[in-house]
């Protein structure tokens, strides 16, 4: 569990990361990666707590 949060928290460092660059320099590719590094991160926290929560219950 853990390891699922450092991995969650490095994604979404990568992400603004990710923003920042493409703020800076208006190239549509940090942009574009930022977005599926996101949208990637939230599938990813989705299904873990579906699971968390799934196990909760039984």
């Amino acid at each position: 569990m853990l390891v699922f949060r450092w991995l969650i928290l490095l994604a979404l460092l990568a992400t603004a990361v990710s923003f920042v660059l493409f703020a800076a320099t208006s190239q549509p590719r940090f942009k574009r990666f930022g977005l599926q590094v996101l949208f990637g991160t939230l599938a990813a926290a989705f299904v873990f707590f579906a699971v968390l929560a799934f196990q909760s219950f039984n």
